[in-house]
């Protein structure tokens, strides 16, 4: 069971793990170890709720395929559990950003006095740059 929140957890049969080799340096155990783990997780066959399954298919993340599915590729450990663990912690951070609801932003306007204040800022620039000018004899 992934635990996401107190009230959103996964269960671990909906998470498809696969063991891969890992790419890059690690010399010669590198070709014979599968350390790396490929996480899947379909999110339209998923439990959560349904308005989280429409946050995460809505979510612009390159981890998102086309097919609603999650694929995370964890390689930056050289043993399979902590790769593992790793997967788990960054599925797990792709549903906590959508469980946040953003806050509705509030159109606002400036008060009658910052718009007197920056009017009055302007002329005295304006005031200085006119002195500028040429020197007359």
């Amino acid at each position: 069971m992934l635990k996401i929140s107190n009230t959103i957890s996964i269960p671990e049969r909906e998470i498809e793990l696969d063991a891969i080799r890992a790419q890059g340096s690690g010399g010669q155990n590198v070709n014979k170890v599968s350390s790396a783990i490929h996480l899947r997780f379909d999110i339209q066959a998923s439990s959560l709720p349904t308005v989280y399954k429409e946050r995460l298919l809505a979510l612009q993340d390159q981890r998102i395929n086309k097919d609603g599915v999650i694929v995370i590729k964890a390689q930056q450990f050289r043993t399979q559990e902590q790769n593992r663990e790793d997967a788990f912690t960054r599925l797990a951070e792709i549903i906590r950003q959508v469980t946040i609801v953003p806050k509705k932003r509030r159109p606002t306007r400036p008060s009658k006095r910052a718009k007197a204040r920056r009017m009055d800022s302007k002329n005295k620039r304006g005031k200085i740059k006119a002195l500028r000018g040429k020197v007359v004899d």
